[in-house]
This record gives C-alpha cells, sequence and structure tokens, in this order.
C-alpha cells in the first residue's frame, strides 16, 4: 500500500515539475520573435483494479503541446507579403516623384524660363545679350531633362540591386527552411513533436513571406512544403530549389526572376508572385518607372522636335546674314534615340546575333505617346502582326503592316518572320537622358522670318496680317508672292467666304492658280489646304475683292522677329500627344506645361495611391499578427500565475511522498516489532 502511495507521490511532483519546466521555458521566450507558447499535457493514469473497485494510480505526463492556429499563421504570413509589397512600391514611387519636381528647379519651370527668353528675343531679335540668353535657357533645359533621365535610370539600377538581394535572402531562407524539415522529420520518428524546430520553420516562413507571398502544404512526415509564384515548388522536403535574377527579355537593363529547374530557368511572371518585396519591386519596374521614363521622353522629344523645326525654318545671323541653313538648336545623343529591343528568345544565326530585326523612326514627334510597344504574332491571323501598348493602358492591339506609322513612328519589318518572334519598341523612353543644345553660337538662333507681308495702301477692305507664320521650307525662298482677293460670298446668313489665288512679283497665277478660300478666323491657307510656299497667315479685318497681301523675302534678317514669334508661340501650342484623323489632320494633345503637369498629376496619383495602399496593408499585417501572437503568444501574467499554481501543487506532491513514506516506515515497523 505504501508502494502505491509512493508511486503516486512521484508521479505527481513529476507532471508538476514538467509543468514549470515547460512555464518557465515559455517565460524565457516570450519576447522571441515567433516564439508559441507551450503547455506540459497530463493525462490520468490507468487505475488499478481491486475486489472493492478501481484505485487511482496518479498522472502521466503524455507531452509538451506547442498553442499554435495554422490558419492565424497563414494569415499573418499573407499579409506581411502583401504590406511588404505595397511597402516597397510607396518608397519608390516616392523616391520617382521627386524626379519630376515643382518650382523653379523643375522642368515646368526650366520650359516657361526658356519661352520667357524667346519672347525677350523677339522683342530685340539684334540684341547678342538676348539671344545668348536664350541658349542659356535652352541649356539650363537640357541639363533639367538629363538630369531626370539619370535619375530614373539610377531607380532602374537600384531596383535590380534590391532584386539582386531579395533573390539572395529567399534562397538562403529556403535552404534554411529544407535544412529544417530534415531535422523535423528526423525529430518526430521518436514520436513527438519538435515545438521548437516547428517554430523555427515558422519564423523562416514568415520571413520568407516578407520577401515573395508563399503558400504552405503539410507532409506526413512533419515536413512543410512552400510554393510561389502560383504553384512553383521552393522547398519540398529537404530540398530547396533557387530564384535567380535574369535580365528582362527585351531589354537587359531591367530586371526579372526565374526558378532554376537544374539548368533550365522559369521566369515568374510578376502578377503570380501575389505579395513580397520581389513583387513590389517588378510592379515598380514595369509599370510605374516605365511610365515615368516614357512620360518625360515623350515631353522631351516633342519639345525639342517643335523647336528644331521652327528654328530651322527661320534665318539665322551667321554671315552673309540670312544666307546660312540654319541648324538644330536641340539634339539626342544617339543611346537615346528611338530602339527596338528583340526578345532574347528569338532566333539566333551561328555567330549569335539575331536573325530578324525590325527598325522604328520618328516621323512626327506631335503624334508621339508615352508608351513603349510590343510587337509580335497575331494568334488569330497567321502572317499577321500586332502592336499592343506597354503598359497596357486597355487599348485594342492594333494590327500593323511594314512602313505603317503608328502614333508618329514609322515601323518596318519583314512580315514573313516566324510567328515567335516578338520585339519591345521603345521610340521615347530613355530620350530624356540625351538631351543636349546643339547651338554655341548666338548668331545661329533663327530669329528672323523668310518673308515679310504687308498690305498696300491701294487695298480698299480692312484686312491686315496679323502673323506670318513659316510651316515649312520654303520652296522658292527669294521670289515674292502675292495673295489676291478675288471676291466673296455667303456660305450661310451672317457668314462670308473669301476667295484668293498666289500670284508671283509679275502678276502670273503661281502653280497653275494655287488659291483657296477664307473665313474670318482661320488661317490662309486653312487647312487641309496644302502649303504655299511654306507659309500661313493670320488674318484680321475684311478683305474687299482686288485687296492683295504681299510677301517678299526679309530684307534685313536682324531686325526680323518673325521666327522668333514663332517660337515663342510654340508654348502656347497643344503639341504633345497629338491624334491624326482620318483627313491626315491633327487634333487634340496638350501644350509642353501641360504635359509636364500631367505627368507630374500622373506620378503623384500613383504616389498618394500606394501610400494609402502600404498604411492599410501595415495595418492589417499588424492586426493579423496580433491576432496569432494573441492565440500563440506568451502572456507573462498568466505564465506567472501558472507558475505559482505548479509550485504548489509540487508542493502538494512532496507531501503526498512524505506521507507515504511515514506509512511505509511504520509498516516496516509493525512487520519487524
Amino acid at each position: 500500500m505504501g508502494t502505491a502511495l509512493m508511486s503516486i507521490g512521484v508521479r505527481a511532483m513529476a507532471a508538476s515539475y514538467a509543468s514549470m519546466q515547460t512555464t518557465s521555458h515559455n517565460i524565457s521566450n516570450a519576447n522571441v520573435e515567433g516564439y508559441s507558447r507551450q503547455q506540459t499535457m497530463l493525462a490520468t493514469a490507468r487505475g488499478q483494479f481491486t475486489g472493492v473497485g478501481y484505485f487511482g494510480r496518479g498522472v502521466d505526463v503524455a507531452g509538451v503541446q506547442r498553442t499554435q492556429d495554422a490558419f492565424l499563421a497563414r494569415e499573418a504570413a499573407t499579409s506581411k507579403s502583401l504590406s511588404s509589397m505595397d511597402a516597397v512600391r510607396a518608397t519608390y514611387l516616392d523616391q520617382l516623384q521627386s524626379v519630376y519636381r515643382t518650382g523653379e528647379q523643375g522642368i515646368g519651370h526650366a520650359i516657361s524660363q526658356f519661352f520667357s527668353a524667346m519672347s525677350d528675343l523677339a522683342s530685340r531679335p539684334a540684341d547678342a545679350a538676348s539671344r545668348q540668353v536664350v541658349l542659356a535657357r535652352a541649356q539650363d533645359l537640357t541639363l533639367r531633362f538629363r538630369d531626370a533621365g539619370v535619375q530614373l535610370g539610377q531607380l532602374q539600377g537600384t531596383v535590380t540591386q534590391e532584386l539582386e538581394a531579395s533573390v539572395s535572402a529567399v534562397n538562403g531562407l529556403a535552404a534554411s527552411i529544407a535544412r529544417v524539415n530534415s531535422e523535423i522529420a528526423s525529430a518526430r520518428g521518436l514520436g513527438q513533436e519538435p515545438n521548437d524546430l516547428l517554430d523555427e520553420r515558422d519564423r523562416l516562413i514568415s520571413k520568407l513571406s516578407e520577401q515573395v507571398q508563399v503558400t504552405t502544404i503539410a507532409a506526413e512526415d512533419g515536413s512543410m512544403g512552400v510554393f510561389i509564384g502560383g504553384g512553383q515548388r521552393l522547398v519540398l522536403g529537404g530540398v530547396a530549389e533557387r530564384l535567380q535574377r535574369i535580365p528582362d527579355p527585351f531589354d537587359a537593363s531591367r530586371a526579372g526572376v526565374a526558378m532554376t529547374e537544374g539548368a533550365s530557368l522559369r521566369p515568374l511572371a510578376v502578377d503570380a508572385l501575389g505579395g513580397g518585396r520581389i513583387a513590389g519591386l517588378l510592379q515598380f519596374q514595369g509599370r510605374d518607372l516605365i511610365a515615368g521614363q516614357v512620360m518625360l521622353g515623350q515631353l522631351a522629344r516633342a519639345f525639342t522636335g517643335a523647336v528644331n523645326q521652327q528654328q530651322m525654318l527661320g534665318l539665322n545671323l551667321q554671315p552673309p546674314a540670312g544666307t546660312v541653313p540654319s541648324r538644330p538648336l536641340f539634339g539626342l545623343e544617339d543611346s537615346t534615340r528611338e530602339k527596338v529591343y528583340p526578345a532574347n528568345t528569338n532566333q539566333r544565326d551561328a555567330a549569335g546575333q539575331f536573325v530578324h530585326a525590325v527598325s522604328i523612326t520618328v516621323r512626327d514627334e506631335r503624334q508621339l505617346k508615352a508608351t513603349e510597344y510590343d510587337l509580335r504574332a497575331d494568334p488569330a491571323v497567321p502572317g499577321s502582326w500586332q502592336l499592343l501598348r506597354v503598359p497596357d493602358d486597355g487599348s485594342a492591339p492594333r494590327t500593323v503592316l511594314p512602313g505603317d506609322v503608328v502614333d508618329g513612328v514609322e515601323i518596318n519589318f519583314n512580315p514573313a518572320m516566324p510567328a515567335g518572334e516578338r520585339f519591345r519598341l521603345a521610340p521615347v523612353t530613355r530620350a530624356a537622358s540625351g538631351v543636349q543644345r546643339l547651338l554655341t553660337d548666338p548668331l545661329d538662333l533663327a530669329a528672323a522670318s523668310p518673308f515679310v507681308a504687308s498690305t498696300p495702301g491701294s487695298n480698299s477692305g480692312t484686312a491686315a496680317v496679323d502673323v506670318l507664320r513659316m510651316t515649312a521650307t520654303p520652296t522658292d525662298p527669294t521670289g515674292s508672292v502675292s495673295i489676291t482677293f478675288t471676291g466673296a460670298h455667303p456660305t450661310e446668313p451672317g457668314k462670308m467666304l473669301y476667295d484668293w489665288t498666289l500670284r508671283d512679283s509679275g502678276g502670273a497665277l503661281v502653280g497653275s492658280g494655287i488659291g483657296g478660300t477664307w473665313t474670318p478666323g482661320q488661317p490662309i491657307p486653312s487647312r487641309p489646304d496644302a502649303d504655299i510656299n511654306g507659309f500661313a497667315l493670320e488674318i484680321s479685318g475684311v478683305p474687299a475683292a482686288g485687296d492683295t497681301i504681299e510677301l517678299v523675302p526679309t530684307p534685313f534678317p536682324a531686325h526680323n522677329n518673325g521666327n522668333a514669334l514663332s517660337m515663342n508661340r510654340l508654348g502656347l501650342l497643344d503639341l504633345v500627344g497629338q491624334t491624326e484623323l482620318a483627313g491626315g489632320e491633327l487634333s487634340g494633345g496638350v501644350s509642353f506645361n501641360e504635359s509636364f503637369v500631367a505627368a507630374l498629376a500622373d506620378v503623384g496619383v500613383r504616389a498618394q495611391g500606394s501610400e494609402a495602399a502600404a498604411t492599410i496593408s501595415a495595418a492589417r499585417a499588424l492586426q493579423s499578427e496580433q491576432m496569432r501572437a494573441d492565440k500563440a503568444g506568451v502572456n507573462l501574467d498568466e505564465e506567472a500565475a501558472r507558475l505559482i499554481q505548479y509550485q504548489q501543487s509540487y508542493q502538494a506532491a512532496a507531501k503526498v511522498l512524505q506521507i507515504a513514506q511515514s506509512v511505509f516506515d511504520e509498516l516496516l515497523k509493525i512487520a519487524g516489532g
């Protein structure tokens, strides 16, 4: 009898000691990240049968159980992935926003300063100082464009470096998870759960979730399979695969991520990654950074193209004045002009060179769009090719043929190329970083117009020339011409239509009677009429039949400001992002400053949206982690109370053992007495 009582006391003391040991372990690890509270599992020992019934034999220690909720753990890891993705995208968008500076440091201010200097030149076309200021403002503007372009390139380099670091972190964590998987599988062979190893694996998976969103599947041996990218195996049992940073399939300066499969690589689509820093970096690169580059490049090409075109239509002061052809004011470095990037999967010859090529040429800077394009085979029509905008703006793919001009860009290729060939067309992407000022001599500025217009005093009407604007290179820069109004007739009540013809200095009709019609408020010639010797007139007043407007070559280029006025007027015109209508006329578009403001607003909206998303996802991640911690974390107050409880249990069990010892001693005395 004494022996049974001693056995119960010993069991009770062992159970209380085990509970105190587990509680002490919990208290020690209360501040360890990812630690899950443990609890000693006790079970009533099977009773001993006697003639008068079953007598209890005390308590057994059944094991140590880890408090954990698999659903809450997965939710915490997933929300951490989304928070990490939103946070890294918000950080980089904030840096992108700093490229589009406002105020005196911004490109918009530099454009305004350039046109202000051009206005001063129009007021004093012969003034050397005014000409020098125009060149200085042009140089300031090129520096602003180049600085912004360089910053965008540096952002791309930083993204690539961070991708490399994240890929290395993923590979290290995956290898650690595989190692712990093996240790857990070995430990479970002893019949008990290795709780601390399970916590370590959960911590590793949680850290892995910061880099890339994962899904997990438990195996029968206790190991955990880890999958990413919509089902790609990263860890299975004790084997870990590796990620690798790879070049973008088109542009090697950009980066992607692939899963290694033996000697081959399987690229991971950014949309399939779900969350994590890698997904955030790739989203910023593919959606936000490219958008920032093409918006800035569109403005750079539209501005430099419009100014250069007008500059070359005027007369400069290189001696002898008005006779030396004018040169462009701005240029682009060859490395930053329109580019075509073949996909790295395209066919190559024995020397490693691509077999097929595509070329693009900008034909009209006014029509350029803030986008890149993918040229690929139309899957529905064999032998046909499609053009898709990148980033995707929701517009339908456009079928193209060799020589087609799309958005001001001429595309030439061999339509017999294999259907698997793909090309990325980048008309404007890196233009900003290559803008340069070509002119250094103030005399090279073409402020004068090739022609001057006047109305003879013999005219009986009130027509007067407001603006003479050159629209093309004159076919006869030395010939004098006159526009003669031949009559007027009403087109509708209250509206008159005036007929005119073009005559040479001898009064003969030019070009077999070039002429047209004019209504108040329209230029001469009115669209879509052809240019007449490269000029267009804006007229005020009302002409009478027989009235003329005379145009003669500019006699004194140094004192003429016609082309400077036309260049200054460019700042008011909508010359960015125009669209060609069916008849060849251009419509829509925005001004240079409006284009910069629109780009600034676009980046600002992206930055604000990402900041809001980051705030929301961070709050969700914190809430999910708190819910997990509430379930699995250590409450020191509770553990302290349990420690006192187990201490008292231990003392009571010791008392049982003491009494059992006394009973046993008495029995020995009686038996020996």
